[in-house]
């Protein structure tokens, strides 16, 4: 046997170089993340706290209507501390360590679905699970909050009064690798804006009409998740048609 075998595989100098710059990017972009959100955060303590200074020192002084003023800017100030917060944890799921090993998917479907509260929604809910999807690879505890994720929002975009029916189906791409479906027969939305799913802070429908609407990030984390696993993630949809939602994953048999 040729004794260069054993050599471990030589890289090119523009591989190297390309490496170290982008090593060098991520870190510019976790130092300037951090620096952002501190100073932010410093801003809008100063803001809150005067806030609550005026308001406390213009009590029973000024009509209801500069009262709800200030209280605006509050709860503005507030959403942003939330948001940034939430901006915090999209980004360390691109530098946490993953994971990799073979998942059973259909497990990781029974844990969420025992460990989600009861539905809020009128009807009853029908749930079609398949029973065979394929051992697949992966980091388990993030496809965990992939799937609940998915599955939370199937049940709360249900429809109200009627047979909600949840589902979770799996085939093969063209690729090998497997693709996963979360489906309902709930609202929809419209595929006009089915682009706009994946980004954060997105939402399609109103706080107002959905109870436990968060910060629109859920969607955007599910979309991080699946491309560090190689993945691909999308949504099909129409307005009172029910929603798809498809990810990829790869095969634990590809592996060898």
């Amino acid at each position: 046997m040729n004794a260069e075998a054993h050599n471990p595989i030589s890289l090119s100098p523009e591989y190297e170089l390309l490496q170290r710059e982008l090593t060098q990017a991520r870190a510019e972009l976790e130092e300037f993340t951090y620096s952002v959100s501190h100073d932010l955060r410093a801003s809008l303590r100063h803001v809150t706290a005067y806030v609550q200074i005026i308001q406390e020192d213009l009590a029973g002084q000024v009509n209801a209507e500069i009262m709800g003023h200030l209280g605006t800017v509050s709860t503005a100030a507030q959403t942003m501390s939330r948001q940034i917060d939430a901006l915090g944890a999209l980004s360390r799921l691109g530098r946490v360590e993953m994971q990799l090993a073979p998942i059973n998917l259909n497990d990781l479907v029974t844990e969420v679905m025992d460990d989600m509260a009861p539905a809020p929604q009128a009807g009853p809910l029908a749930w079609h699970v398949a029973a065979d999807v394929p051992m697949l690879l992966g980091d388990a505890t993030l496809i965990h909050q992939v799937l609940t994720e998915l599955l939370s929002n199937a049940i709360k975009f249900s429809k109200q009064g009627s047979q909600a029916t949840v589902g979770l189906s799996w085939t093969l791409s063209d690729h090998g690798r497997c693709v996963v479906t979360v489906s309902d027969n709930g609202v929809g939305f419209n595929p006009q804006y089915k682009s706009k799913l994946f980004h954060a802070f997105q939402r399609l429908h109103s706080s107002r009409d959905f109870e436990g609407m968060g910060m629109g990030m859920g969607l955007a984390k599910c979309r991080k998740i699946i491309e560090r696993h190689g993945g691909e993630v999308w949504a099909e949809g129409k307005v009172d048609g029910g929603c798809l939602v498809s990810f990829t994953l790869p095969l634990a048999s590809a592996q060898r």
